[in-house]
């Protein structure tokens, strides 16, 4: 996937996650088919903490890679696994011919803001999981990036310098949490290339399609949602009108990145594609 990703032309990628019963994984596959017609530059699906999630992310992705023409991003943490369990599903994956990871270190499974505590025999950091990665193959590997600093990160520079690490070790390129304002990305963008690192750096945007929603996932991330789109959207009288004002926040912003200069897009569709179906026809509008 790396001549995807250089040569100038921008990447748009789309993120599901788990569905947790057969109903979900329905609605996954709907909406898999409806953004394939719009031919991303990869998709991937999330890699969740439980037992069943992880079965259920590794065989959806094994079947995107086998039965769509999309190209599939397997994600991959250092949560619950040792090293040698890692390598197993590295192989997994390696075998049903999917050669791009997204490597994380995750959060603890008691939650995002517990302590970090490495699995027996398992690895530290999203930087010796890259190393791993790296020892097995030929693997185009990913790696997470926050604007507004890891929550666990003491300070702004020491997070970057874990980002710089990770590209160092072997990354090809970064995808963020989501973030509400152009200005994070590139003050992040900036630090990184202060230090000498030239790592693409994919802005990771989530539409909005409630209040609710929004501050669910802006608190399990450690961002924080500017007052100024709380305001704008509890003034609101409807649901729709919320869903229409936040397609139009997240246009708004993803122009903004595109003109300063962003890689591409990847969306965290929620495994529902209409916000991010009418995000992309606007975007492509411009072109």
């Amino acid at each position: 996937m790396r001549e995807l990703l250089v040569g100038g032309r921008r990447s748009y990628s789309f993120e599901f996650f788990p569905p947790r019963d057969d109903d979900g994984e329905a609605q996954l596959w709907q909406t898999i088919r409806e953004l394939e017609a719009l031919r991303p530059t990869f998709v991937s699906v999330t890699y969740g903490a439980g037992g069943s999630s992880r079965d259920r992310t590794i065989r959806i992705t094994e079947s995107i890679a086998s039965e769509t023409t999309l190209t599939p991003v397997a994600h991959l943490t250092c949560v619950g696994h040792s090293r040698d369990e890692l390598r197993s599903i590295i192989g997994r994956y390696a075998d049903a011919g999917v050669r791009n990871l997204l490597a994380l270190r995750g959060d603890p499974p008691t939650g995002a803001n517990q302590t970090w505590t490495p699995t027996p025999g398992g690895l530290n950091s999203g930087v010796e999981l890259v190393e791993l990665i790296r020892e097995l193959g030929d693997f185009c590997v990913g790696v997470a990036a926050f604007p507004a600093g890891h929550p666990e990160a003491p300070d702004l520079r020491t997070d970057t310098q874990v980002l710089v690490a990770k590209a160092r070790a072997g990354a090809d390129f970064a995808i963020t949490q989501l973030f509400f304002r152009s200005d994070d990305y590139r003050q992040l963008v900036e630090r990184v290339r202060a230090l000498r690192s030239d790592i693409p750096i994919i802005p990771g945007i989530m539409p909005i399609t409630s209040l609710a929603q929004l501050e669910r996932f802006a608190r399990l991330s450690g961002t924080p949602v500017p007052e100024h789109i709380v305001a704008r959207l509890e003034a609101l009288p409807s649901g729709d009108a919320v869903r229409g004002a936040g397609t139009e926040l997240a246009i708004e912003l993803c122009e903004e990145l595109l003109d300063g200069g962003a890689p591409g897009l990847h969306f965290y569709t929620l495994n529902r594609s209409t916000a991010t179906r009418e995000i992309f026809a606007s975007l492509q509008q411009r072109v």
